[in-house]
């Protein structure tokens, strides 16, 4: 939320590799709101274009489009030093199966 520390590491020459959680909101947050059954209020918005962003403040940005292709990039980011920015898209689409249906079983059966 802060992005001004990536000026600091460029200018202190630093190996940083910072990763981006992008889902256009306070994605977490609006979930478990809907779970509680809170109103979706506030919580959307929209952002800059991270790679534009990273190449203003001269990082190296990299977009996760395939994450067959995420532990390359990865690799690729810290291998080469210097700060990179690394873009991954959000889909919280199976958080009630997942963090809600699933682990009630779990627990159940314990």
């Amino acid at each position: 939320m802060n992005s001004q520390e990536l000026e600091t590491a460029v200018r202190l020459g630093l190996n940083l590799v910072v990763t981006i959680l992008n889902d256009n909101s306070y994605g977490m947050i609006r979930w478990k709101q809907a779970q509680a059954g809170f109103e979706d209020w506030g919580l959307q918005f929209n952002n800059p274009d991270f790679m534009i962003y990273a190449a203003a403040y001269g990082v190296t940005g990299h977009r996760i489009t395939d994450t067959e292709k995420m532990t390359a990039v990865y690799e690729e980011a810290f291998d080469a030093g210097g700060v990179h920015l690394v873009e991954v898209p959000m889909d919280y689409s199976q958080n009630t199966k997942v963090l809600i249906e699933e682990l009630q079983q779990r627990t159940c059966l314990i």
